[in-house]
């Protein structure tokens, strides 16, 4: 059993951009062709608690590379207030031929950059062409920065930022975040949800909500919603927009705007795509100019095994982690001295 924790996965990625995006882009058509077996995510919740879970994402994927595993994440939004992050999560890698669990990884990152190069690959195939400039970020978390570096990657000439959040001092330590890292980004902290959603053409939702709270009556016309955290637009503005999924299947559950959207009309014909059938067919795609354009990534187990196949393959090249060589045998009782 290889074990990497952390500071192995970062390690790895670190700069690996390109790679972590064309993984994805591979996952998302491999999806498409049906060379997965993705089957509904787990939620485990518990009693008198409505805000915390734990997901279960097992996943094969076919090819080249082809992987078995799964991804078990937990979202706990009150780990903020305790100055820890709200997620955590470890993927196991299985053995296609025995079964056998080879690899753990610490999941977090793995999970947060699978999510931003999502983003960032969807964001690219659905503007046509266009140049993104700028991007509205609400939800000043771990998960929107991430998605800005990936942006950065897609677009090399994003150079604004403007940020909303519910509590004004998570925006400014973010906008902090942003001026550290990203110095050549412009940051804006926006008065109100408004304000940010007029701001830019491209915006990202990546929010701890677990209802719809708003509309987009706000965007420009043609704008493009990465709709990350699924909850929060409501299902007049689901139904108003050209939506475009990872999976219907998927997507359509647990209550996500599209969930309440197809309950209260009976149907899914509000679906017009899904990246990974954009992809497959070239990733030829005519953005509507005159309609907002909203993507709603489910986040597929494929994703994450995807990319955690690519940080097994690099940690294995450069030496990194920990060998448990004898995780999976019985060892003998020691025999007691006489």
């Amino acid at each position: 059993m290889l074990i990497l924790g952390r500071s192995d996965v970062e390690h790895v990625l670190a700069g690996r951009e390109h790679e972590v995006i064309e993984a994805v882009r591979r996952a998302y058509v491999a999806h498409a062709l049906g060379r997965t077996v993705v089957p509904h995510s787990l939620f485990l919740r518990f009693p008198d608690d409505d805000r915390n879970r734990i997901i279960a994402l097992p996943a094969h994927l076919d090819g080249e590379r082809a992987v078995a595993g799964i991804k078990w994440i937990s979202s706990f939004p009150g780990n903020t207030e305790l100055g820890i992050e709200r997620a955590s999560a470890a993927i196991i890698l299985n053995s296609l031929e025995t079964g056998h669990p080879e690899a753990l990884l610490e999941a977090s990152v793995i999970s947060a950059r699978r999510t931003a190069a999502s983003a960032a690959l969807t964001a690219k195939v659905l503007a046509a062409g266009e140049t993104e400039r700028g991007v509205a970020l609400v939800g000043c978390g771990t998960i929107n920065l991430e998605i800005l570096r990936f942006l950065r990657t897609s677009f090399p000439e994003l150079a604004a930022a403007t940020l909303f959040d519910l509590d004004p001092a998570r925006a400014e330590a973010f906008a902090e975040r942003v001026r550290a890292t990203l110095p050549e980004v412009e940051v804006e902290l926006a008065a109100d949800l408004e304000h940010a959603l007029s701001a830019h053409t491209l915006i990202s939702f990546a929010t701890t909500s677990g209802s719809p709270h708003t509309g987009l009556d706000a965007c420009t016309d043609g704008a493009l919603v990465l709709h990350v955290s699924l909850r929060d637009l409501t299902v007049e503005a689901i139904l108003a927009a050209v939506n475009v999924l990872d999976d219907v299947d998927h997507a359509c559950r647990e209550r996500t705007s599209l969930h309440l959207a197809e309950q209260a009309v009976g149907h899914r014909r509000f679906v017009h795509a899904t990246i990974g059938d954009v992809l497959a067919a070239g990733g030829a795609w005519r953005r509507d100019l005159e309609r907002v354009t909203v993507f709603s990534p489910f986040g597929l187990g494929a994703l994450d095994l995807a990319v955690a196949e690519l940080v097994r393959r690099r940690a294995e090249e450069d030496g990194l982690g920990i060998r448990v060589g004898d995780f999976l045998t019985h060892e003998p009782a020691p025999v007691p001295a006489r």
